[in-house]
């Protein structure tokens, strides 16, 4: 595992994918995103968000073809 895989904090992730620390919180306690705990520090893998948003994708595409 590269020191680069895993990502900590809200900001962390926020930055990794475009929105605010805020709208990751968000997601994160409404459990929507993958996202994993090391005592009270947030943390996820960019492979995972990644993935997460491609089935984010998918799933608005399939919905607008309807």
């Amino acid at each position: 595992m590269t020191e680069t895989e895993v990502l900590t904090g809200h900001k962390a992730i926020a930055r990794f994918l475009g929105l605010t620390p805020r709208q990751v919180s968000w997601h994160d306690e409404q459990g929507n995103m993958p996202t994993f705990r090391i005592g009270r520090t947030v943390c996820a893998r960019k492979a995972k968000l990644l993935q997460w948003l491609d089935e984010l994708e998918e799933q608005a595409r399939a919905k607008a073809k309807r």
